[in-house]
């Protein structure tokens, strides 16, 4: 029977590849056998990530490149066009925030965050699009949202509204390229161990060099999912495999939580004792 999560000799290409939950992406997509090429703001990253996308058997690009310079981003794409001659995985998943009261944040930070998570996934679907197109063979995106997409996330009001505009545009572009047989999906991570929230936005992807949190900190984010940790970017990388795979030939349009099940607990939190209650501390009654 044939490995219907097989991606043998397809291309991908990777926005933010080089660490966290791009990187995961990245290696497991190498894993499913397609060459990956690898767009990240950090050339020792990028490097690094395509290396060990080669120690897996397929062929990488290393793509140093800032994702809010579309016409960077542009080139990259059709690099990988020029180094393969097809493209048939995009993944958006480059973005950042920095979290602040809205009344506190400047135009340029809400610009900032607009054009990492929103218009370099616009420049870079409409990069990638018309090589699927051209080749004939249908294709996947994959675009990397946040359970924030759907809830409300104070501090963090401009990071969350250019999440939901993800899962908006994920849905019409579902509609738009389904013609061509081209299926548009996001995922939508919550809690999930990157570089980034260990104190290393731009340092090594070593875990041995990020920090420690205490245990008491530990416990009580892990008490916030109903799984009961943090997820691993592989896990995000196993999502993507599935949703850009012939195992969902018929799925288009939708947001995945990779989450653990904080999105399903809706602010229900396990307690020190084990018990479930609306908030730690307050009981059902009050």
């Amino acid at each position: 029977m044939t490995d219907r999560s097989r991606l043998d000799g397809q291309v991908a290409f990777v926005t933010g590849g080089g660490g966290g939950i791009g990187r995961g992406i990245a290696l497991r997509l190498a894993e499913a056998g397609a060459h990956v090429a690898i767009f990240d703001v950090f050339p020792e990253r990028a490097e690094e990530a395509a290396e060990r996308v080669r120690e897996r058997g397929v062929e990488a690009l290393a793509l140093p490149g800032d994702a809010m310079n579309t016409a960077a981003l542009r080139a990259a794409i059709a690099a990988t066009d020029a180094r393969f001659g097809r493209l048939d995985v995009l993944v958006n998943n480059a973005g950042g925030v920095s979290g602040r009261p809205f009344l506190e944040q400047s135009e340029r930070s809400w610009r900032r965050h607009i054009d990492i998570n929103l218009v370099s996934m616009f420049a870079a679907t409409h990069a990638a699009a018309p090589l699927m197109i051209r080749e004939g063979r249908g294709g996947a995106i994959l675009n990397v949202a946040s359970i924030e997409a759907e809830r409300a996330a104070p501090n963090f009001a401009v990071y969350a509204a250019c999440k939901a505009g993800m899962v908006s545009f994920t849905k019409s572009m579902a509609i738009e390229l389904s013609g061509h047989g081209i299926r548009v999906n996001c995922i939508a991570p919550d809690h999930t161990v990157t570089p980034g929230n260990q104190g290393n936005r731009a340092g090594p992807v070593d875990s041995a060099s990020w920090k420690q949190h205490e245990p008491a900190a530990t416990d009580a984010m892990n008490r916030l999912i109903p799984l009961g940790r943090e997820g691993i970017a592989s896990e995000c990388g196993d999502a993507a495999v599935f949703l850009c795979s012939a195992l969902a030939s018929y799925i288009t349009g939708v947001a995945l939580p990779v989450d653990g099940g904080t999105a399903a607990a809706g602010g229900w939190v396990r307690g020190r004792d084990g018990s479930w209650t609306l908030n730690e501390g307050l009981s059902l009654g009050g």
